[in-house]
């Protein structure tokens, strides 16, 4: 009989908290400000940040740089071993100095026919004033017409040697250039070769990690390095494709960090990626801090609301009393359609369909 009492008592005293709880579940719409945004998820990058690749496969042999560096253009980073390169500059380097024993020999040729030149056409004034000549007196009849044609061949065949030695001075020149230029060209391949077994950095900045041990095989493939701008940092955030036409460039961003929790901090939609990716579909955006936390790092976590618009004082309801997008529940029972306009993660505003001073019901 007590057990019957007891649990008779507990059903009933846990009716009045169920019956309390549902009699709570009712509010009124109220006068408050909405703000319609978008969410975005990414991560803190510093600016200009970029990952350090080699151009060429090789063993690391030295790493010149420690974490937490300021890193200058141009300066090296890593050395990757580099002694089949330095045997084929070596070579080049020999190539080339043969090549130039050789342009000498050709150059005294092209002195010799430059003179050849000189003489063929000094050969070619005189038949060719001679054949003037004789052509000019050939109406007179006082030269014969066998001593005619000697003449005018003697001036055709001086005409065609001159050309004959123009182009093979052409041809001498082109060979030469030619051949200088093959042989330094190939000096530099193997000298550039050889210089990408250095890697340098490609922009000032800070070394933010290093991701490699040296005696390992590093391939163009391998990440080695970060690299970025000390104390400047940018969001990079991610929009999925079905609010990225609500954003553009200006927008106020609302950001929160794990790092910095229960703290807001106010950002600006600085820059737009015009493509979306296939895989995640979402589009890649940037925002800059109006005013940064005290302290950051890079690939730090962040969540944002992109602002859309705000209105101020206007009648919303809690979003979690709308049912199906567009009805309320008042007298507990009865559905009425209401037209809606701003929503944000708690409120929704009410165009028409429900007063100010009506109560409205929490759906079960």
């Amino acid at each position: 009989m007590r057990a019957s009492l007891v649990s008779f008592f507990g059903i009933f005293f846990l009716s009045i908290i169920s019956c309390s709880r549902k009699e709570t579940e009712e509010t009124k719409p109220t006068l408050s400000d909405v703000t319609e945004s978008v969410y975005a998820s990414g991560v803190v990058k510093a600016v200009g940040q970029y990952t350090v690749y080699a151009t060429v496969n090789g063993i690391l042999k030295n790493t010149k740089v420690t974490v937490g560096q300021e890193i200058k253009e141009g300066q090296l980073l890593f050395e990757l071993e580099s002694d089949k390169a330095a045997l084929n500059t070596e070579n080049a380097k020999l190539a080339y100095q043969l090549s130039q024993e050789s342009n000498r020999y050709i150059q005294d040729k092209i002195s010799e026919m430059e003179m050849k030149v000189l003489a063929s056409k000094d050969k070619l004034d005189l038949d060719e004033s001679i054949y003037t000549r004789n052509k000019r007196i050939q109406q007179y009849q006082t030269i014969s017409e066998v001593d005619f044609e000697r003449v005018e061949l003697a001036y055709k065949s001086s005409k065609i040697n001159y050309e004959s030695a123009q182009k093979q001075l052409v041809q001498l020149k082109a060979q030469l250039q030619n051949d200088q230029n093959r042989n330094n060209i190939n000096l530099k391949i193997s000298q550039k070769t050889q210089s990408d077994f250095g890697v340098k950095s490609a922009f000032s900045g800070q070394l933010f990690d290093i991701s490699v041990k040296e005696g390992i095989l590093v391939t163009p493939q391998t990440p080695l390095a970060i690299i970025g701008k000390s104390n400047s940092f940018l969001l990079e955030l991610e929009v999925d494709e079905n609010d990225m036409v609500l954003v553009t460039l200006g927008q106020k961003v609302l950001v929160t960090m794990d790092s910095y929790k229960g703290q807001v901090f106010d950002a600006v939609v600085d820059k737009i990626y015009p493509i979306m990716d296939e895989r995640s579909r979402t589009f890649k955006i940037e925002a800059h801090f109006v005013k940064p936390p005290h302290k950051l790092y890079p690939n730090l976590t962040a969540e944002a609301n992109i602002v859309i618009q705000t209105k101020k004082n206007v009648i919303t309801i809690p979003k979690n009393y709308l049912i199906q997008g567009q009805y309320v529940l008042v007298d507990k029972d009865e559905k009425r359609k209401v037209k809606i306009g701003l929503n944000d993660y708690q409120k929704v505003e009410i165009l028409e369909g429900l007063k100010a001073e009506e109560t409205i019901y929490k759906p079960e």
